[in-house]
């Protein structure tokens, strides 16, 4: 076990999870953020930071603090551009002088049929998209970058984000917000896709990672466990779904009510994303199909 119930770290206290990686925890705690982001300081002298996080003034101190007389901020790292993770990245350059590096600006990386959805009205459903960002360098998939004693590569993994990398060292690989322990990772249309996000966990699954650490929550000491688990969950969320859909047509809101019994009130608008992005996926599967145009609201019905 993980032990991510018992995760509760001081917030803003640089604490060692790895051989020169230090996590700081962020003060933005909510039901979508758990404790709060992650901050990884990953680096004995050069030092990249990895999601800087939300626009706080504290947690930039804090990041600061963090830092020896001896240590300098050399990389600052995005995994994808919600605003839990990537504001601060701008304020700690201008602090700091280190460029940021991500896959792209906040936009990029959209499949094609998700950029339809956009194209119809569709935005981001609450979670927080940080549409002005963009990095100074765009890191393509397999990038890689060099610090004093160490080196991370980039993997671009869409799905949760268009825009999202998670970045392996060694064995350790920071998985953002694709795969957390915590909770199973929002897939919200039309920044989210369920299609790349399955394929983004089996490239994960062929890493061999000894440990995801995770943009909430604590670290997860059993990566190909984890990953099985929630490609499963995925798999039984979409028997789901197609068991609904065989009782005749129905839209995302009204599948996410007759599935996530469970769910409190105010998470079935996130619950609701998941069942649309489930709903595009059994599209491009030629498993379903809309009763009209391709839109947010609209009813599906099996193929």
């Amino acid at each position: 076990m993980d032990h991510q119930a018992e995760f509760n770290p001081p917030v803003g206290k640089a604490e060692v999870t790895g051989n020169d990686i230090r996590r700081i925890v962020a003060p933005n705690p909510s039901p979508m953020t758990f404790r709060g982001t992650n901050t990884y300081l990953v680096g004995d002298r050069q030092v990249a930071v990895i999601d800087p996080g939300p626009d706080h003034p504290g947690h930039l101190a804090a990041i600061l603090a963090a830092l020896r007389p001896d240590q300098q901020v050399t990389h600052i790292l995005v995994t994808h551009a919600h605003l839990d993770h990537s504001p601060l990245a701008a304020p700690l350059a201008r602090e700091t002088g280190a460029k940021i590096y991500a896959y792209g600006a906040a936009d990029a990386g959209r499949s094609a049929i998700m950029q339809q959805l956009a194209d119809t009205g569709l935005v981001g459903g609450g979670e927080g998209v940080d549409a002005g960002f963009t990095p100074d360098v765009g890191l393509d998939d397999g990038a890689v970058l060099d610090g004093d004693g160490w080196r991370l590569m980039a993997h671009w993994t869409p799905g949760h984000f268009g825009n999202h990398l998670c970045f392996s060292l060694g064995d350790v690989v920071f998985t953002g917000d694709l795969v957390m322990g915590w909770a199973s990772s929002l897939v919200s249309p039309p920044d989210g896709d369920l299609t790349d996000f399955m394929a983004s966990c089996d490239r994960l699954h062929a890493l061999e990672a000894g440990v995801f650490h995770a943009g909430h929550g604590a670290p997860i000491t059993d990566p190909r466990g984890r990953l099985d688990w929630l490609i499963g969950h995925r798999k039984s969320r979409e028997a789901a779904i197609l068991g609904q859909l065989d009782r005749g047509p129905a839209n995302a809101e009204t599948l996410a009510r007759m599935i996530y019994t469970d769910t409190p009130t105010a998470l079935l608008p996130a619950a609701t994303r998941n069942v649309l992005a489930h709903l595009v996926d059994l599209y491009g599967k030629n498993l379903a199909k809309p009763e009209t145009e391709l839109t947010a609201g609209a009813a599906f019905s099996l193929t």
